[in-house]
């Protein structure tokens, strides 16, 4: 049997469909995840339905802040390739919960550094992918956002800890030879998304006959990314570690539909798809937003050959139909 790929996070809204696309192209893939209950857990129970009962798949619900149980699990199953998308998301949420962002991503993400730098010496490991976030470009006004950027402004504590995670991969690579790729996502969404998230928020208020609050008055844009996109990138860029520059195997990656959207003609066309008139509660900007992100991806089309294709008149649809069907309506 190949070593298998780990996906932490694989009870997450992105981490499902990468381990689905592992297993569609035959790998073994084992994933872990904590199940917290930032959201709702049944939802993410839902998920790991889509993945058990495959032959290729195995779960472990392990937390990845277990300085014992987490490398005794990386110890026993010797993966050669590790995708990390266990976090602890959301932008807000990290001004009122600051400590679960510095032990998930911060002290979390050290144990898979450590991990991977293990089962490297022991010589079973080739590459780690880890995501990284959007929001690492915090107050930058130069669009579109290159990887080329200074992103020493960040607006948040979430967006700092994503940054971190960064610096932590780079010393890695540099120190210990963990060839390392991380992946700044722009605002994923899709079927089985977050609820957090916009897509899901806006519909279920939209279906409820809720006010939906837009903040700064509806002048945001945002990058949106369909999930069968990302996940396509992801695919990508695991299957050629990073290439040494200067000795250090590190790189870094923008994943996004390089299309800023207005968030009114975003929820525009999410009320044409569901067929009833939003009701918006116009609001100021939030402590921690950002007014638009755009995304410069020139740099994972010239390496992988990879570019998003889905647009949000084409991905929403598909989100909505995903919506009803899951929920009944």
């Amino acid at each position: 049997m190949s070593a298998p790929v780990i996906v932490t996070g694989a009870a997450g809204f992105i981490g499902m469909h990468l381990a689905q696309a592992l297993l569609g192209r035959g790998e073994q893939v084992v994933g872990l995840d904590n199940l917290n209950d930032y959201y709702d857990p049944a939802l993410k129970q839902a998920r790991l339905a889509q993945l058990q009962g495959h032959p290729g798949f195995a779960f472990e619900r392990v937390d990845i802040t277990d300085r014992e149980a987490f490398p005794a699990l990386l110890a026993r199953l010797r993966p050669a390739r590790i995708v990390h998308l266990a976090a602890q998301v959301g932008v807000r949420c990290s001004m009122t919960h600051p400590h679960a962002y510095i032990d998930a991503n911060l002290s979390g993400f050290l144990n898979v550094l450590e991990g991977a730098r293990y089962l490297q010496r022991e010589g079973a490991f080739t590459h780690l992918v880890y995501a990284s976030s959007s929001s690492v470009y915090g107050a930058n006004s130069k669009t579109p956002f290159s990887v080329e950027d200074r992103v020493d402004a960040p607006v948040s504590l979430y967006a700092a800890s994503k940054r971190a995670n960064e610096l932590m991969a780079l010393v890695y690579a540099r120190q210990f030879g963990v060839a390392a790729t991380g992946l700044r996502f722009f605002t994923v969404y899709g079927p089985w998304g977050r609820p957090d998230m916009a897509a899901f928020k806006l519909t279920r208020a939209i279906l409820a006959g809720e006010p939906i609050d837009v903040y700064n008055h509806g002048q945001l844009q945002r990058d949106f990314t369909y999930i069968d996109d990302a996940v396509a990138g992801m695919l990508a860029v695991l299957d050629r570690p990073a290439a040494a520059v200067e000795g250090v195997p590190h790189a870094l990656y923008n994943i996004g539909n390089h299309q800023p959207e207005p968030l009114l003609r975003f929820i525009e066309v999410l009320a044409q798809t569901l067929g009833r008139a939003p009701r918006m509660n116009l609001l100021p900007m939030q402590p921690g937003d950002v007014l638009t992100t755009y995304v410069d991806t020139t740099p994972l089309q010239r390496d992988f050959g990879w570019r998003a294709t889905t647009t949000i008149d084409q991905g929403l649809p598909r989100f909505v139909a995903w919506y009803r069907r899951h929920y009944g309506i």
